[in-house]
């Protein structure tokens, strides 16, 4: 009996469903949402934006997700690595390499080739993904499961005291759980180069220290990939949708009881939040797996698996490239003629469908950005 090392398509889907929203979903919904009487007041359409400071909307899952699934990917890489026979010290290189690319990708994104490097911000997505991800691919290595987990708990609570009992010493008496106040955003004042984002340059919400805990939702990933791996003839793929489902259901009530002493809060990424959106990632990967894995549902996979194959590629391409200026081009004119709130609804599902495109024509191409 030999554990699973084939790729799962349902990794791919819900990768392809998570960018989706960044792809211009996430404006394309709340274009709708304005149609309606509600409009911009409505529950649906204020999901699809970040939280302001406490709390989460759906916007707010987007990146621990990604984050989950590059976790969840590693343990089927390493196998297949390792069953063809590649050096222990290969496998190091290639994770270094990919960690130092994503991170140098995250510049360039914020802004390399401007040359300003006075205000060129260094924290990015693409650089926590990148060292998030290279910390839980040397833990899975090196450490047996239950030696995992209990650095994922102390690291988990070490933050929590950490960042609610220390507050920033450049701001006597701030409230170490604001904006102002919290150590991540001295520690990025201290040592990180160029500009940060928020609170006039103050605070930056992919900072150095906030990256502990986002190992910790990486490895929530790596976690899952190792159990559906066991093989068909121990667990069967059902029970293993079930098992998640259970997982989630505990990891949600860990966090919401977290969340009581130590608010739910991505731009902390509080302990709370890793408990609380690892279960929706948990979640979402079970229904995934089980409709398009176990059940072999796949045809409508597709459609997401497109985007999910050449994820970074869209990322990077929205940045570089104006496919804003495309769609209005082919819709521009036919939007002029409707009614501005209509007008909104047709080029955002063009600017959706533009991308989709692109990404189909180099998935027809086989051509897919490897990292």
């Amino acid at each position: 009996m030999k554990p699973q090392t084939q790729r799962l398509m349902s990794i791919d889907a819900l990768r392809g469903f998570d960018m989706l929203f960044i792809m211009g979903f996430s404006g394309l919904v709340m274009s709708v949402c304005a149609l309606f009487p509600e409009g911009t007041d409505c529950w649906l359409y204020t999901t699809m934006r970040h939280a302001e400071w406490n709390g989460f909307t759906h916007h707010d899952t987007i990146f621990p997700l990604f984050l989950f699934l590059a976790g969840m990917s590693f343990p089927f890489s390493y196998a297949k690595q390792v069953s063809t026979g590649t050096p222990r010290s290969r496998i190091y290189l290639k994770i270094f390499k990919r960690a130092l690319t994503l991170v140098c990708l995250g510049i360039v994104y914020n802004g390399f080739f401007k040359f300003d490097f006075e205000n060129l911000r260094i924290c990015s997505v693409l650089g926590r993904i990148g060292l998030a991800w290279m910390f839980a691919a040397l833990m899975y290595i090196n450490f047996k499961t239950g030696t995992r987990a209990l650095i994922c708990a102390a690291i988990l609570i070490g933050y929590w005291l950490l960042i609610c009992f220390v507050p920033a010493p450049d701001v006597p008496g701030g409230d170490p759980l604001t904006m102002q106040g919290n150590l991540i955003g001295y520690v990025d004042r201290m040592i990180t180069p160029g500009r940060l984002i928020y609170d006039g340059g103050r605070f930056d919400p992919e900072g150095l220290l906030s990256t502990l805990p986002a190992i910790v939702s990486a490895m929530l990933g790596v976690f899952t990939g190792e159990f559906v791996r066991i093989p068909e003839e121990k667990i069967s793929g059902a029970r293993k949708s079930a098992y998640m489902l259970g997982a989630a259901a505990v990891l949600l009530g860990l966090g919401l009881l977290w969340s009581i002493i130590f608010p739910i809060n991505k731009m902390l990424w509080s302990s709370s939040f890793v408990l609380t959106v690892g279960a929706y990632c948990v979640a979402m990967f079970s229904i995934f797996y089980y409709v398009i894995d176990v059940r072999k549902k796949q045809r409508f996979a597709l459609f997401f698996r497109v985007i999910g194959l050449n994820s970074i590629t869209i990322y990077m391409a929205q940045r570089i490239f104006s496919f804003s200026s495309i769609n209005k081009f082919f819709l521009g004119g036919l939007a002029g003629m409707m009614p501005e709130q209509w007008a909104d609804v047709l080029l955002d599902t063009g600017y959706v469908a533009i991308c989709w495109l692109f990404l189909y024509f180099l998935y027809k191409k086989q051509t897919f950005l490897k990292i």
